[in-house]
């Protein structure tokens, strides 16, 4: 488990396993976003494990599968809502933690008024290359897929 902060609310992960959720308890987490898509590779965890694991530890759990390369408005602004919507802090993954940086940079610009250098700085220091998504944060509220 590598966490990356993104806010004060939100860091990002690649995969998480359901032995993870204990640890992130832990740290104080409260909830867990799956951005990823089941069976994407062999031998990945379900989000069903996780969402056992965090119904286990008492966290909440929110299932937002993202095909890599193809993140809908509709996926942006589901991702918005529930980041706003969920106990914080929230961990959200997928397999590299990539996806799950977008989701949450397409959001800040779109649905929070975020400029397109402050996301990419924060994604950045994170460790996240945004490039492939630039023209459409550049866009801002905007934006289309």
């Amino acid at each position: 488990m590598n966490l990356k902060p993104l806010s004060a609310s939100l860091k990002v992960s690649g995969q998480l396993l359901p032995e993870d959720i204990e640890a992130l308890k832990e740290l104080g987490f409260a909830s867990v976003i799956c951005n990823r898509p089941d069976d994407e590779q062999p031998e990945q965890p379900s989000h069903h494990a996780l969402q056992a694991a965090c119904h286990q530890a008492g966290m909440q759990f929110a299932y937002l599968p993202v095909v890599p390369g193809v993140i809908t408005d509709d996926e942006v602004h589901t991702f918005a809502t529930l980041i706003d919507a969920l106990p914080r802090p929230v961990a959200a993954y997928c397999r590299t933690g990539t996806r799950a940086a977008m989701l949450w940079a397409l959001s800040e610009v779109v649905h929070n008024g975020a400029s397109f250098a402050h996301v990419l700085s924060v994604a950045s220091d994170a460790g996240y290359d945004l490039s492939s998504i630039a023209t459409r944060l550049q866009q801002g509220p905007a934006s289309g897929d």
